[in-house]
C-alpha cells in the first residue's frame, strides 16, 4: 500500500510538471492548493485499489490478475473522480492533467508491483521454515504458507520420524495430497530427515523458522535441541496452531487444544477497552440507524404493499452467555415461510422470499433495524453472528468448542462474514466457527474496524448474500 501511494503521489506530479512545467506545476501546488488535490485524488486511487483486492496475497499472486484488476481499478478510480470534480469543482486537477496523469501513474502501478512481485517471490527471498512433525494439521499449514508465498513464506521441508517419501505423510481435509507435493507449479515439500537431525538441517539450511506440529509430543519432541536452538536467539520455535492461526486469519479446530486457547498471548479485555469499543460500536450503530432511517421508512412501506403481514421480523436468537433475545429485521420471505414451525437453513434462491425480500437480502437493508439491538446492548456491531436456539443446540452436539463462540457479544458484522460465505449446513458452521475463534481470541477495536471496512466492500459489490 506504501508503494501505492508513492506511485500514484509520484505519477500525479509527473503530470502536473508534463501539463503545466516546472513553474506552472510548482505554482499549481503552493497557490491553488495542489497538494490537497493531489492526495485526495490518490486515497481515491487507494479505495478503488481495495474494492479491487488488490490487497489480498491470495488473489495478486498471479501476475495476469494482479495486472486486470490494476486496470480495473485505474478506471473505476477517474470515473469516480470525474464525478466528484463534476460537484466539488475546487478539487479537480484539470483535464489535461488527469489524462497525462492515468497512463503515467498506471505505467508506476505496474512497474513498482511487478518488481514487488519478481522480489517477494524469489526462493531466496523471505522466511525459510522447516516444519517438525506430520498429520492433517501440519498438510492444512504447508497449503496455506505456500497459497501465500507472497507474504515470504518459504518452506524448505519437514522432518518426520514415520515417512520416507518425498511428501508430508497425511494427506489435506479435502482428500488430497499436499498442494506442495502435487501442485506442478509449486515446489515439492521435502522430507530433509528424522527428529535427530533437526540441528543439523537447521544450520546447513539456514532456517529462521521452526513449526512444531505434533499430536502426539510425550517422548517423540526433540526438546534438547528445540531448547538449544531457542536459547540461540538465531531461530523462532513456533506452534504450528499459532503459526495457522497467523498466516489464515483463523483456527484450525483439529489442531486446537483448551491449553493452546487459555495460555495463548493475547491483550486482555480492561474495563476501560471494553468501555470504549462498547461506546464506538453503539456510536457506530446510531450514526447507522440516523443515516438508514429515510431507506428504512422507504423499505417499511414497500414490504407493506407488496405482501399481507408485518414488516418486521422478529426471531429468537442466542447472544453472549447463552442468553436469548429477540432480534429485529425487516420481513423478507412469507409470513408462512416456515408453516410448520420447525427451522429450516437458508439457501441460495430460497423461494421462501418475496421479490422485493430478495433485494433487500442482497445488498443488507434487511439487517438495518438490528442497529436497534446494538443500541440496547443485545449486539456489537462487530462479533460472531447470532444463531437460532435450535441450530445451536444441533451444532453444539456436532461441532467441538461450538458452545465458546457465546464468550463474545453477538454482532451485526463478524470475522466469518467477511472471511467466508454464507453459511447453510453443519460444515460450514464449522469453518465459520474458526474463524469466530480467532475474532473472539484476538478481538480489539483495530480488528474491529478492518472488519466493518470488508463489510462496507462486501455490501458494496454484493457478495455472500441469500
Amino acid at each position: 500500500m506504501a508503494a501505492d501511494v508513492l506511485a500514484v503521489f509520484f505519477g500525479i506530479l509527473a503530470a502536473l510538471a508534463l501539463r503545466l512545467g516546472v513553474d506552472g506545476a510548482t505554482y499549481h501546488l503552493e497557490q491553488q492548493n495542489g497538494w490537497t488535490k493531489i492526495a485526495f485524488a490518490s486515497f481515491v486511487w487507494l479505495v478503488a485499489m481495495y474494492f479491487h483486492d488488490l490487497y489480498d496475497y491470495e488473489v495478486i499472486s498471479g501476475r495476469e490478475e494482479m495486472m486486470f484488476r490494476l486496470i480495473q481499478s485505474v478506471g473505476l478510480s477517474w470515473v469516480a473522480l470525474t464525478i466528484i470534480y463534476f460537484f466539488v469543482p475546487a478539487l479537480e486537477l484539470g483535464p489535461g492533467t488527469a489524462l497525462y496523469a492515468i497512463g503515467i501513474t498506471l505505467f508506476f502501478l505496474l512497474a513498482i508491483r511487478l518488481l514487488l512481485q519478481a522480489w517477494l517471490g524469489h526462493p531466496q527471498f523471505g522466511e525459510k521454515i522447516l516444519v517438525v512433525g506430520s498429520g492433517t494439521g501440519v498438510t492444512d499449514m504447508i497449503d496455506a504458507a505456500i497459497a501465500r508465498s507472497a507474504a515470504g513464506y518459504r518452506i524448505v521441508g519437514f522432518l518426520c520420524d514415520t515417512s520416507t517419501n518425498g511428501s508430508p505423510p497425511a494427506v489435506s481435509t479435502n482428500g488430497n495430497t499436499s498442494a506442495a507435493a502435487t501442485n506442478g507449479n509449486m515446489p515439492a515439500v521435502k522430507n530433509l530427515g528424522k527428529f535427530a537431525d533437526l540441528e543439523d538441517v537447521v544450520n546447513s539450511s539456514r532456517i529462521d523458522r521452526v513449526v512444531v506440529g505434533m499430536a502426539e509430543r510425550r517422548g517423540t519432541l526433540p526438546t534438547d535441541a528445540l531448547l538449544r536452538l531457542r536459547l540461540g536467539g538465531d531461530v523462532i520455535i513456533d506452534e504450528c496452531s499459532s503459526f495457522y492461526e497467523r498466516i489464515c486469519g483463523k483456527v484450525h479446530l483439529d489442531m486446537v487444544r483448551p491449553s493452546w486457547l487459555i495460555f495463548s498471548q493475547h491483550s486482555p479485555n480492561t474495563q476501560f477497552k471494553s468501555f470504549i469499543r462498547d461506546f464506538v460500536h453503539r456510536f457506530l450503530a446510531l450514526i447507522g440507524l440516523v443515516l438508514s432511517f429515510p431507506l428504512a421508512v422507504v423499505t417499511a412501506v414497500i414490504i407493506k404493499l407488496e405482501s399481507r403481514g408485518p414488516v418486521f421480523y422478529r426471531q429468537m436468537r442466542v447472544g453472549k452467555g447463552d442468553r436469548p433475545f429477540m432480534l429485529i429485521k425487516f420481513r423478507s420471505m412469507r409470513v408462512d415461510a416456515e408453516e410448520n414451525g420447525e427451522p429450516v437453513w437458508a439457501k441460495a434462491g430460497d423461494d421462501r422470499a418475496s421479490l422485493f425480500g430478495r433485494f433487500i437480502r442482497k445488498v443488507r437493508i434487511d439487517e438495518i433495524p438490528q442497529f436497534w439491538n446494538i443500541l440496547k446492548g443485545e449486539m456489537r456491531f462487530v462479533g460472531p453472528r447470532p444463531e437460532r436456539p435450535h441450530f445451536v443446540e444441533q451444532l453444539s452436539d456436532q461441532i467441538p468448542l461450538y458452545k465458546y463462540r457465546h464468550l463474545a457479544a453477538p454482532g451485526l458484522t463478524g470475522w466469518a462474514q467477511v472471511n467466508y460465505p454464507y453459511g447453510a449446513s453443519v460444515e460450514d458452521a464449522r469453518h465459520k466457527l474458526e474463524y469466530d475463534l480467532y475474532y473472539i481470541k484476538n478481538q480489539t477495536l483495530i480488528l474491529d474496524l478492518l472488519i466493518v471496512a470488508q463489510t462496507v466492500k462486501i455490501i458494496i459489490l454484493g457478495r455472500g448474500s441469500r
